[in-house]
């Protein structure tokens, strides 16, 4: 009743009468699913940092960023392996619409605690570049998600392992087993494809959708959030955007805009709890070479931390950075190409954006996640939106 109530306030205050971008996200949702009133964390008012986001507050706030989710949510009770209940997906993400495999993009990754995985970061780090698109899923679907990203491959460049290179997918995943039959790898690789196919700029669906469909964080439903952060022009004009795929913390660490949230909601617990992961991808048009990008993925790990999140022995904490403000050619001709690169001297403003842009990501992920019942009767409640405003709003951190 609580929920319900305050729902119907929220709408007469016209504060999530969804406004039209609200609207435009939950059109990607792709699955039938209870009606559950959500917001982003400014559309309650609670700003984090000083910078200015981007027009969408997303990661395709960087020109050419494409995101494609796939959602698979179906049956309920009891677990039967192989069968149900399923809560999973895919998200894609495209660094640029163009053609990725001759046109790379610099990139690197970075690991915070490695109990996860994300294939193909080594042969990222190796050539400092980035040629294929970013897969998020969960853990024991990484294999069938890297033969999607095989498969269209092979569709779009024919001469791959016969003419040209063989293909190393990247595929990052978290463990959503709690509320998903993790046994059944309900993720096809047609799945994997259309999320592919279906990426495209604009708004971008967060909470319980593609990968984040059965992922907690805080012991709260969580799994998909992004942001981003515009730079003056002073400091070279250039967008930072974050995704996150979020299933770590305990909530006692749940803290917003400052504030111990978690302390303050300590109810609506689920029935299990695991260590977690969290997958950050960070992209920027700044032109940033691999060394750069590696600190850059770094620093995501303070907007991390700024949520409250500890990085446990169990919990797979990776990050990739991406730059679109450089090509890197395939097969360059002559045998030499030039790159442009921000100087260590101007990084600070880039440094600050990405731990921002991650930090709201992550709250945003929280914010705009349904309570979700899973496996077994297993549930991730929905952070409630008035308590999370009234917490913020007790220790003065509400604007």
């Amino acid at each position: 009743m609580r929920t319900a109530a305050f729902a119907l306030c929220f709408l007469c205050l016209g504060v999530a009468a969804l406004p039209a971008a609200a609207q435009r996200r939950e059109a990607q949702r792709t699955e039938a699913a209870p009606v559950e009133l959500r917001a982003r964390l400014r559309e309650l008012g609670i700003v984090i940092g000083r910078r200015t986001p981007g027009k969408l507050n997303a990661i395709t706030d960087v020109a050419g960023v494409r995101v494609g989710q796939v959602t698979l949510r179906k049956g309920e009770g009891k677990l039967e392996p192989g069968q149900g209940p399923v809560r999973t997906g895919v998200t894609a993400i495209l660094p640029h619409g163009g053609d990725l495999w001759r046109e790379k993009v610099p990139a690197a990754s970075w690991v915070l605690n490695g109990t996860g995985e994300m294939t193909g970061s080594i042969w990222v780090d190796t050539q400092g570049a980035l040629e294929v698109p970013i897969l998020l899923t969960n853990t024991m679907n990484v294999g069938r998600v890297m033969q999607g990203s095989i498969k269209y491959m092979l569709k779009r460049y024919p001469d791959i392992g016969v003419a040209d290179d063989v293909v190393a997918p990247l595929v990052a995943e978290c463990d959503d087993s709690t509320l998903n039959d993790a046994r059944g790898t309900h993720v096809t690789e047609d799945d994997a494809v259309r999320a592919i196919e279906e990426a495209v700029e604009g708004p971008v669906a967060e909470g319980d959708v593609g990968a984040g469909t059965g992922m907690t964080a805080f012991e709260f439903k969580s799994g998909i959030g992004t942001a981003s952060r515009v730079l003056t022009a002073e400091e070279g004009g250039w967008t930072v955007g974050v995704l996150v795929n979020s299933n770590m913390g305990l909530r006692e660490e749940l803290t917003v805009a400052g504030a111990p949230v978690g302390r303050e909601i300590s109810d609506l617990m689920p029935k299990e709890v695991t260590d977690g992961s969290i997958v950050v991808v960070v992209a920027t048009d700044a032109p940033l070479d691999h060394l750069k990008l590696k600190r850059l993925a770094s620093k995501a790990a303070l907007g991390l931390a700024r949520t409250g999140a500890t990085s446990r022995h169990g919990s797979g904490d990776l990050f990739l950075a991406f730059s679109t403000g450089n090509r890197v050619p395939h097969y360059p001709k002559p045998l030499t190409y030039k790159m442009e690169v921000v100087a260590d001297t101007h990084l600070n403003p880039l440094f600050e954006a990405v731990q921002e842009a991650t930090e709201e990501a992550i709250l945003n992920a929280l914010t705009a996640a349904r309570t979700t019942e899973g496996r077994d009767g297993n549930t991730a409640y929905a952070l409630p939106l008035d308590r999370l405003s009234a917490a913020v709003s007790k220790y003065g951190r509400k604007p």
